[in-house]
């Protein structure tokens, strides 16, 4: 088991039964400070969901971390970034049979995704019936307009393991 941990400075936290510090993780984004208030995985534990104070959702592959964790190998990956809500996401979860997350908001608006491409899907309280499998056309929450960051590569800053020392020096011919 692993116990997973969101903090105010945007690190998640993976720990192991025994109170060790397993891995520290940051966000991919170009805010990384920013508040974690929510986490989740799926059921199968293949993919790590987190929430922000300002409204994002970031979606991690820890599989092959979770197997075997001390492969060095096996990483955490981030794959995906959007912007959800204008305002802090309080809760959310991943529903695995029909694929989605289900994400609320400080501002009352519970809204639902495609867990694979982060495709926006609609809201609760909408007056059409959710389309689950419409995932052709990429459409955004009116308060939103910023699209979803689909992260290709593994970033060097999504892990805090190297300490780096930056001494101050004095360049006289400047």
């Amino acid at each position: 088991p692993v116990l997973a941990s969101a903090h105010e400075n945007g690190c998640i936290c993976l720990w192991n039964i025994q109170g060790n510090l397993m891995k520290e993780l940051l966000p991919f984004s170009k805010y990384p400070s920013v508040p974690l208030t929510t986490l989740c995985t799926d059921i199968s534990t293949k993919m790590l969901l987190a929430g922000s104070k300002e409204g994002h959702i970031m979606r991690w592959s820890i599989a092959s971390f979770l197997e075997d964790p001390e492969n060095s190998k096996n990483q955490i990956k981030e794959e995906l970034c959007w912007r959800a809500h204008s305002t802090e996401v309080v809760d959310l979860f991943h529903e695995e049979e029909k694929n989605v997350v289900v994400t609320a908001s400080i501002d009352g608006s519970v809204r639902l995704w495609h867990a694979m491409n982060s495709y926006y899907l609609g809201y609760f309280g909408q007056p059409r019936k959710f389309e689950l499998s419409d995932i052709s056309r990429l459409i955004l929450p009116c308060d939103i307009n910023t699209f979803p960051i689909i992260i290709k590569e593994r970033s060097k800053h999504m892990e805090k393991n190297k300490k780096f020392e930056y001494p101050l020096m004095l360049d006289r011919d400047k």
